[in-house]
């Protein structure tokens, strides 16, 4: 009987979490659409020089030796709503990626030492993950946020490359994988939102990575909401 006690309350509390969501309006600013991404150059980006590379036309993420922390390749622009269109391939290790924003970059707390941890592009603030280990995380924050990564999985390649499209207007996250919607979420707590930097993530990892990027187009305050590549 405890059991289920503990089950219920566990339940309630998951539900009271998803209702009390606020449905914050999209803000509003000039509509804009711009290549984060020139194809031949870091133009406009920052980071670690020896993770991030440019090859073939896609931006390179690798890493050879051990990573304590996650790292970004980051727009020097700030965004808070914004339509961002791309492509990703995970081409070594299982460790999934991710599109990091509405955060805050710098050290975190869990680092004792910047140079040492190479913690000086990490990033705190909401992450869609991808190929691996789909769905949502609160960065240095409340971690694992309650979206289904089940959607994603079915549609979603792990060593091939995956259109992506990610929406983000008020508080509520959109994402489609290869032309299906995967991802609807509110933040209840809409005060974690801020304008920031958009991440490109290398993930802490003890074994080799590669992960590759192209296309990253970005639209600032889209005038249509909803999701343009779903099928």
């Amino acid at each position: 009987m405890r059991f289920f006690a503990s089950l219920i309350v566990v339940l309630s509390a998951s539900l009271a979490f998803a209702q009390t969501a606020p449905d914050v309006a999209p803000l509003k600013g000039k509509t804009e659409t711009h290549k984060l991404f020139d194809g031949k150059t870091l133009d406009g980006w920052v980071g670690f020089e020896d993770l991030w590379s440019v090859k073939d036309g896609a931006i390179v993420a690798k890493n050879t030796d051990p990573l304590k922390f996650s790292t970004y390749l980051l727009t020097k622009e700030n965004y808070t709503d914004f339509r961002l269109t791309f492509e990703s391939k995970l081409v070594e290790s299982e460790m999934h990626s991710g599109i990091a924003f509405w955060g805050k970059v710098g050290k975190p707390k869990e680092s004792k030492d910047v140079e040492k941890d190479r913690t000086k592009h990490t990033y705190a603030g909401h992450l869609v993950m991808f190929p691996s280990g789909y769905g949502m995380y609160d960065l240095f924050g409340r971690n694992s946020l309650p979206v289904d990564g089940a959607a994603a999985k079915k549609v979603g390649k792990q060593h091939d490359w995956n259109d992506i499209e990610i929406l983000a207007q008020g508080n509520r996250v959109r994402v489609a994988i290869n032309g299906t919607a995967v991802v609807d979420w509110r933040d209840p707590k809409p005060e974690t939102i801020h304008a920031a930097p958009i991440g490109l993530q290398l993930h802490s990892n003890n074994v080799k990575q590669e992960i590759h990027f192209k296309g990253l187009t970005i639209e600032t305050f889209p005038k249509e909401n909803k999701l343009l590549s779903v099928k």
